[in-house]
């Protein structure tokens, strides 16, 4: 199995990242705050404006490194990586595979699948652990609600279709969610989810911690040799990662959802840690980021035992398994996509 090697999360907007010899060097006003030999590293995330130089770059690219810039509200801007990896000839069976109407309805099926029966667990979690204080009848409602619509799947005959039930679902799922925010309702609360921007703090967090989601899975794919622009569920549209965000479904639940509840819940963070823009937009702050971004880490560092493999993993390295059940679904090594469940 893959060894699991760190991230390094950029946050402070002011910094600079320079080469010396092997290792990176973070520089916040020429001078340097953090220096990481380049072997320790799988990927580099910069939140800011102010760039790396083409010596890093370089560094990063020799050594399959990629390198993602961000905008200090998690924008993605761009991405350096080195060369294609992977056969040819998996991404010709990808292209082909997206290109069937009928063939990519059937992965699509999958990913929406394992998304909804992970929503069932973060509901009947809630049930099981907070019974007491929160309306169990609205929760049981969505869940009956999720079910219904599991069982629609099957004879879905086309991506509008189940666009369709993976919209319906998700509505109420969201709404629902509220029930589980147990601590800080002044500050934390989800009336409904949206984004571009992200108009209140829980659905700031959620945003963030997708948006850190989506480059993992980003790079997980590029990793096994699948391209991450050419998915099967979102539609295809210029600079969109539409595979990255099919295979995000399955874990938004498990990665982004409950760490979210979590932080909010535990008061690990609390209101001071967002602020608004101009545009009503809400954004974390920097303390906020750094907050989240640990707490991103050390769920990433946990472990679990894979369902479909029977093996135990970090959960930070869910992304690159999924992306590899992936590419042998493709290539015909296994029969079908097995979504990950959450237990």
């Amino acid at each position: 199995m893959r060894k699991l090697l760190n991230t390094l999360y950029v946050t402070t907007p002011e910094s600079y990242l320079a080469r010396d010899g092997e290792n990176v060097v973070v520089r916040v006003e020429n001078e340097e705050k953090f220096r990481i030999p380049i072997h320790n590293l799988e990927a580099i995330v910069c939140f800011g404006y102010m760039g790396a130089s083409p010596q890093l770059m370089q560094l990063c690219t020799e050594n399959n490194v990629s390198l993602s810039f961000l905008s200090p509200s998690g924008r993605f801007l761009g991405r350096v990586s080195g060369r294609v990896r992977g056969n040819v000839l998996l991404r010709r069976t990808q292209y082909l595979r997206a290109d069937n109407r009928e063939e990519s309805l059937e992965i699509a099926k999958a990913f929406i699948i394992g998304k909804l029966v992970n929503c069932r667990t973060v509901l009947g979690r809630g049930i099981r652990d907070h019974g007491a204080v929160i309306d169990c009848d609205k929760v049981r409602a969505a869940d009956a609600l999720l079910i219904e619509n599991l069982l629609k799947i099957e004879d879905c005959t086309s991506a509008d279709m189940l666009r369709g039930i993976e919209g319906n679902c998700a509505k109420f799922y969201f709404v629902t969610l509220d029930e589980l925010i147990l601590k800080q309702k002044d500050d934390f609360y989800l009336v409904e989810r949206n984004r571009r921007p992200p108009l209140d703090n829980m659905n700031a967090l959620l945003s963030f911690l997708y948006t850190l989601l989506a480059h993992d899975l980003e790079s997980a794919l590029e990793t096994v040799g699948l391209d991450p622009y050419v998915g099967f569920f979102h539609t295809d549209r210029p600079g969109r990662p539409s595979l990255a965000l099919d295979m995000m479904e399955e874990l938004r639940p498990f990665m982004a959802d409950r760490l979210a509840l979590n932080l909010v819940n535990m008061k690990q963070i609390s209101g001071r840690d967002f602020m608004k823009k101009e545009n009503g937009g809400v954004i974390l702050t920097d303390d906020g980021r750094k907050a989240v971004i640990a707490a991103w880490q050390k769920r990433k560092r946990e472990m679990i035992t894979h369902p479909y493999l029977n093996e135990k993993i970090p959960i930070g390295l869910l992304p690159y398994v999924q992306a590899m059940l992936m590419a042998r679904f493709l290539r015909g090594d296994i029969d079908g996509y097995p979504p990950f469940f959450m237990n």
